[in-house]
């Protein structure tokens, strides 16, 4: 049996929470978009060496480029992240379309969540935290999201 076929055969069975609809917006032309970026590779700031947040999530100044990967996940490939933090946080790339005009500019803070998560209904995430990080990227103004996901 392949290990696809493994997978497959141990998870067939768990339950998936129903999001039912999708809320959804139009955003502005990215001429004029603040900019976010919303990861979850599990970076942090402050030196912890493992992700402790569970569902929560992180807010990582906008300037800030010296974080750590806590991603605790054997599946996650760190090699690329390692060579060019841009992989998963491409801090850099989206100051520099905010210099060349192609989005209007960039969030003050940029957020990180834990990819690996045991609990895969996620209420925490969908009803607590989630909510706390939209809010948070409202509050900034943001219009538009750059998802990286890991």
């Amino acid at each position: 049996m392949s290990s696809d076929e493994q997978i497959r055969r141990d998870h067939d069975d768990l339950p998936v929470f129903d999001f039912g609809e999708t809320a959804c917006a139009t955003a502005p032309p990215l001429v004029d978009a603040r900019v976010a970026i919303v990861t979850t590779a599990g970076l942090r700031t402050d030196g912890h060496g493992m992700w402790p947040d569970g569902q929560g999530f992180v807010a990582l100044d906008a300037d800030e480029r010296d974080v750590l990967v806590t991603h605790r996940s054997v599946n996650f490939d760190r090699t690329g992240l390692e060579s060019d933090l841009n992989v998963a946080y491409p801090a850099d790339r989206l100051a520099e379309l905010a210099e060349r005009g192609v989005i209007g500019s960039v969030a003050s803070q940029h957020l990180s969540f834990m990819g690996a998560q045991p609990d895969h209904n996620l209420t925490t995430l969908r009803l607590d935290t989630g909510p706390a990080a939209a809010e948070r990227l409202r509050a900034d103004g943001v219009d538009v999201v750059l998802l990286t996901p890991v």
